[in-house]
């Protein structure tokens, strides 16, 4: 799945075709973020595991496979199913899920790679490590 890159922390699992499964990659997931030392908002990389293992269960074929790679700086989500139809991002909303809207909010860049084996939808998560910035100040 995806390109490999020298990346510090990285985890692969193979997870069950059940929805016990997001609980089970969100757990994953808060061990990589603890690991890797990632100074980002760790709410928002679980919110981003939860939905692409949420959309690879409901519209994917065969069991998940999670694979995370990170640093400090930023984590890069990988889930592939055995899929060959691709994901369509959609008008967002209680009837037809916040899925990759939220993924295209989140993140600073994702996508889908079709492989022989399927389908991979990645995206990456970048922490903000600037410091913030002070308001004006009254003299």
């Amino acid at each position: 799945m995806g390109s490999e890159e020298a990346w510090p922390y990285r985890v692969d699992a193979h997870l069950p075709a059940e929805m016990g499964s997001i609980t089970v990659a969100r757990q994953i997931a808060r061990e990589a973020l603890s690991e890797s030392g990632f100074q980002g908002r760790h709410e928002d990389v679980l919110l981003v595991v939860s939905e692409l293992v949420t959309n690879a269960l409901v519209h994917g074929a065969g069991p998940p496979e999670l694979r995370i790679r990170g640093d400090v700086a930023r984590m890069r989500i990988e889930v592939g199913d055995d899929g060959e139809d691709l994901p369509e991002p959609r008008e967002p909303g209680p009837a037809s899920g916040w899925g990759l809207h939220v993924v295209r909010l989140l993140c600073t860049g994702w996508g889908i790679e079709s492989d022989k084996d399927g389908k991979v939808v990645w995206c990456e998560v970048a922490a903000q490590l600037s410091p913030l910035q002070a308001g004006p100040q009254e003299v």
